[in-house]
């Protein structure tokens, strides 16, 4: 892993080499290697060799992995600055990334046509930040960097906040191009930006868009996903020395680790977050994997932990507040797994959202049915989903199918609409002082005729999958590791846009495809699992035990107060409205996920926000 920095000011200046190697220092442990040109510098530090070079007129500068090396112009023997100089001379910069398979953030300054070029890799894996001044811009793989820049405000984007702090966590990043922070913007994924004198453009280079559906029978297309995931999984792992998998209970991270056993003829090695409290603990599912797959597997307990402690570890890793608890143990998974001399973690991200894993997705395959007339298929589906899916809370029948079709699925075809419900639940927390939540709309694209495609897009580029990358990418940065996600190479994304919704949700079970794909390479038992528990973390449990006495403490506290945010007396009837479901057991949904997010949204502001950062001298 390396984090990358640029500061470029229009004219020579000795300084620009200063806050850019400063930049990079801050954000990664090491020595800072760093590149000055006529109207500024590039840096670059982290582990492994640097990713910067100066040749042929051009700077440039990368945080990330090119999978396809030896297609690109300077072949495999070179660096991938060097690659990405050699590919940008021949074809430009927008063709040169569109000609890049990896994981990427990167930047070059061509000096005979005195431009900048910032570009991000097509699902936003690795993460680009900058700030634009009259005279001077910026840019950094995290924001913090940007922030110990003279002349960069200090102040938080309140919409940022009061969305984090008061909304639900799929919404915090429906602006891709926001960040916590007022002054600083962060580059969307799939997208360049070109700086030329004054003038400052941002434009997409790839786009997923409405397609033919594939017609070749389950069988072909099985084989066809089963080759994309082959090739993406192998040429990830051509990039790691010492790889580790982390391992849940469901098919997707299964499915990336058996995929690595079938490609070297060995076992390979898992890690996996483990929990005293059984309802979101999947070892029992784990077990029969592990008998077939794995050399070694490590269960690693997530307990006897500090809350505050460690959450406010990973706010100053992450330069903004957390989305889920979920990132907590693998933030714990983390720091367990460097310790052991691995260097690169794969994981199983992308695995639902391409193969409709989630039980929302449900909901818009129902849409999709219902629109194009097959009114058996449609009756079928609801009976199977309420049969397979029922859940004490969440319950599971025809009236419960139309009730959500008529919330989430828009007259238009296609048309997803935003989930009210979901949005607003926790407005009356936060003051409307301080950001009238009433206000926001978010925005929901529709680039596809199916409700069911249009849900899954939504996901990947502006609610489940960004805050997802961007905790994945911290954590590991933070314990000096790589990270690699083969679901989401950008040609098995495309693929799997393609695919007839039957084959992703038949019969009430999810990720068809995926599971005729996997036959022969996943065991049985994990091939043919109904039931998802999903990759979360007991946090009901955490705020319901000493945590919750310093939660109560720190929301009657002068400085929360004072802040401004939260509705304190509103915060304190969810928490001990939260602590009654708990310790009842009342089947009822209880706050965990606010509880998090208001935690996370205050250490961030007492760890972060109101500390200014210095620059790292060498």
């Amino acid at each position: 892993m390396s984090r990358i920095a640029g500061f470029l000011c229009g004219h020579s200046n000795p300084q620009s080499e200063l806050f850019a190697a400063g930049m990079a220092r801050l954000m990664a442990t090491g020595n800072a290697n760093s590149c000055s040109f006529s109207q500024g510098s590039f840096a670059v530090a982290g582990a492994g060799v640097p990713a910067i070079a100066q040749d042929s007129g051009c700077v440039a500068v990368v945080d990330g992995v090119f999978y396809n090396a030896s297609e690109l112009a300077a072949g495999a023997g070179y660096g991938p600055a060097h690659q990405l100089i050699a590919t940008y001379q021949q074809v430009g910069f927008a063709d040169a990334l569109r000609g890049i398979n990896g994981d990427f953030a990167v930047a070059l300054f061509d000096e005979q046509t005195d431009t900048l070029w910032l570009g991000r890799d097509r699902i936003g894996v690795r993460p680009l930040y900058y700030h634009a001044q009259a005279d001077a811009f910026a840019f950094a793989s995290q924001p913090q960097a940007l922030r110990s820049l003279p002349g960069v405000s200090r102040h938080v984007n309140r919409r940022y906040v009061a969305v984090f702090a008061g909304s639900h966590y799929r919404y915090i990043d429906n602006a891709p191009d926001e960040t916590p922070f007022a002054d600083i913007r962060q580059l969307p994924a799939a997208s360049y930006l070109q700086l030329k004198g004054q003038m400052l453009l941002v434009r997409s280079y790839w786009s997923l868009g409405e397609q033919p559906e594939w017609t070749e029978n389950e069988a072909v297309l099985a084989e066809r996903c089963r080759e994309l995931l082959f090739d993406a999984v192998a040429s990830r792992l051509k990039a790691a020395r010492k790889p580790v998998f982390t391992l849940s209970g469901g098919m997707d991270s299964s499915s990336v680790l058996a995929c690595a056993v079938q490609l070297t003829g060995e076992r390979q090695e898992a890690v996996s977050s483990v929990y005293a409290d059984k309802t979101y603990d999947e070892s029992d599912d784990i077990r029969g994997f592990v008998a077939e797959k794995v050399r070694r597997w490590q269960p690693i307990p997530i307990d006897g932990f500090d809350l505050f402690d460690v959450v406010r570890q990973m706010v100053r890793a992450h330069d903004e507040p957390v989305a889920t608890a979920t990132w907590l143990s693998h933030f714990l998974l983390t720091k367990s797994i460097a310790e052991q001399g691995y260097d690169v973690v794969f994981g199983g991200l992308g695995g639902d959202e391409l193969n409709a894993g989630e039980y929302e997705y449900f909901v818009f395959n129902f849409a999709d049915l219902r629109h194009r007339g097959l009114h058996a298929d449609f009756e079928h589906e609801i009976a199977t989903w309420a049969k397979h899916h029922d859940h004490p809370i969440y319950r599971k029948h025809r009236d419960a199918a139309m009730a959500h079709l008529g919330r989430l699925a828009g007259d238009a075809a296609g048309e997803v609409l935003v989930d009210r419900e979901r949005l607003s639940r926790y407005y009356p927390a936060v003051k409307t002082a301080y950001h009238d939540l009433r206000n926001f709309q978010p925005i929901l694209d529709h680039p596809f005729s199916s409700w069911l495609k249009n849900r899954t897009y939504q996901d990947i580029f502006r609610e489940t999958a960004p805050c997802c990358l961007r905790a994945e990418d911290r954590n590991c940065e933070a314990a000096g590791l790589g990270h690699a996600d083969p679901f989401f190479d950008y040609r098995l994304v495309e693929f799997m846009f393609r695919v007839p919704g039957a084959m992703k949700i038949r019969d009430g079970v999810t990720k068809r495809l995926l599971r005729e794909a996997m036959k022969g390479i996943l065991p049985e038992e994990t091939r043919t699992r109904i039931k998802k528990t999903g990759w979360n973390a007991p946090a009901h449990i955490w705020f319901n035990g000493p945590a919750v006495e310093q939660l109560l403490d720190l929301v009657h506290s002068r400085v929360f107060r004072e802040r401004g945010i939260y509705d304190a007396a509103e915060v304190i009837r969810l928490i001990e409205e939260h602590r009654s479901i708990v310790s009842d057991s009342v089947a009822q949904d209880n706050h965990m996920m606010f509880l998090w997010q208001l935690l996370n949204v205050e250490l961030w502001f007492q760890e972060v926000v109101d500390r200014v950062p210095e620059l790292v001298a060498a």
